[in-house]
């Protein structure tokens, strides 16, 4: 199989080199396997190498290839649901462990970034999480709210103390979390395959699974050129899930969401924007997310077209909404503009799957798969490693396909469409 060329992007002309990743050519007997070479395949594969299991892992492109190295770059903690929901839906004592993982879920990645020595332009200058309606910055306040009552790094700002960090009197409310912060997705993903290899896990790109069985006591992947046996299996396949496992794919939803880049604006201009340099996710009906890089790049991002895109042209509407912001970026040049495929669930909860005893199901991660991938490699670790004995700080749950799956990408555009009006009129 010839590998796809990666989707083009600011992050696929600037990444580090990758590290080499051949295809599986022979056959193979392992512990486990891996589907799937994005964050959370590669971080569960460092979790499990480091503590000595023989892992491989199963690319069909290259690591990084689809949303993993082409998302904002944003580190952003927590869940979509506040703190009081996630118990009110898991019960006190899981949900106390979801709201601490999911919330730690930052500090977890950047700390793993320092451990390896990542080059990936990691910073953690915090997350703000903004509002530009009455309604929303009430319920962005009552979010902080459930925060700082547990403790949490959390402050909830006014419309002069966002002027001064956004550079723009857009924004009446917002919440900042200090423990947020940002990176170079593909570099990162490429780093973590890295330290993977390094640390005794194979990761072999061009080498897609068509096929999962069982064999005896084992399992049984086919790909193009060789069969892998593996007492255990994971998958993590996300947004490009596919009928590897039966009804998976219809469980989440494949959304695309784009991303335009500007060239490298002035120091000037580059401090009128976001001068403290968190990042910003807005609380809207169709979210629009953003970040200043470490060039004096302008990362904007939000739902874009159902298809694959390769031009800021694409995408006109996000540099139309960045001008509103700033109009001191008219006439800045966009450089580049690009998408990938997140995995929506249908309670916007990432999910964790066990159809049998030795085999994993992860996916699902909502737009948030930067640090909560990252994580949640340690958590499938310790699962695949102790069994049904070791509990996780996440629900595992049983498939249950989304009803009238077949019609999404026609609720899709139509939502998007429907939000961006909703969001123009401020409702």
């Amino acid at each position: 199989m010839t590998r796809l060329p990666l989707p083009p992007s600011l992050y696929a002309d600037t990444a580090v080199a990758p590290v080499a990743t051949p295809p599986l050519d022979t056959d193979k007997t392992v512990s486990v396997a891996i589907v799937g070479g994005g964050y959370t395949g590669l971080s569960t594969a460092l979790h499990l190498a480091e503590q000595g299991v023989e892992t491989l892992v199963l690319e069909a492109q290259e690591p990084g290839w689809g949303a993993s190295g082409n998302n904002g770059g944003h580190t952003n903690p927590g869940l979509k649901h506040d703190p009081d929901q996630i118990e009110a839906d898991f019960g006190a004592e899981l949900g106390r462990r979801v709201i601490d993982f999911s919330y730690g879920t930052t500090n977890f990645t950047h700390d793993l970034i320092r451990r390896y020595q990542i080059p990936c332009e990691a910073r953690q200058n915090g997350t703000l999480r903004a509002a530009y309606n009455e309604a929303s910055a009430a319920a962005i306040e009552e979010t902080a709210q459930q925060c700082i009552r547990r403790g949490m790094p959390v402050t909830y700002l006014n419309r002069e103390e966002l002027r001064e960090m956004t550079g723009t009197d857009r924004y009446i409310g917002a919440m900042l979390d200090t423990r947020g912060g940002d990176l170079h997705p593909l570099s990162y993903a490429r780093g973590l395959a890295r330290a993977a290899i390094s640390a005794g896990a194979k990761v072999h790109g061009g080498t897609p699974a068509l096929s999962l069985r069982r064999d005896g006591l084992r399992w049984c992947i086919e790909t193009p050129r060789a069969i892998v046996h593996a007492d255990k299996v994971l998958l993590a396949t996300n947004g490009f899930t596919d009928d590897l496992w039966p009804a998976l794919r219809r469980t989440i939803v494949p959304v695309f969401s784009s991303i335009a880049a500007t060239a490298p604006l002035s120091d000037d201009v580059a401090r009128s924007i976001m001068p403290t340099r968190p990042v910003l996710y807005e609380s809207g009906h169709i979210t629009v997310y953003y970040r200043i890089d470490q060039h004096n790049r302008l990362l904007m991002g939000g739902r874009g077209p159902m298809r694959w895109i390769s031009s800021p042209n694409d995408v006109a509407y996000l540099i139309r909404y960045a001008e509103r912001l700033w109009p001191q970026l008219k006439g800045v040049a966009w450089t580049h503009g690009w998408n990938s495929r997140l995995a929506i669930t249908k309670d916007h909860y990432p999910h964790v799957h066990e159809p049998a005893e030795t085999i994993l199901i992860s996916l699902g991660c909502n737009g948030r798969g930067v640090a909560l991938s990252t994580a949640m490699g340690a958590q499938l670790a310790r699962r695949l490693i102790g069994g049904v004995k070791a509990e996780i700080d996440m629900p595992i749950t049983g498939i249950k396909p989304i009803p009238m799956h077949a019609f999404w990408p026609v609720g899709v555009t139509t939502a998007v469409i429907a939000g961006r009006a909703r969001d123009r009129l401020g409702i």
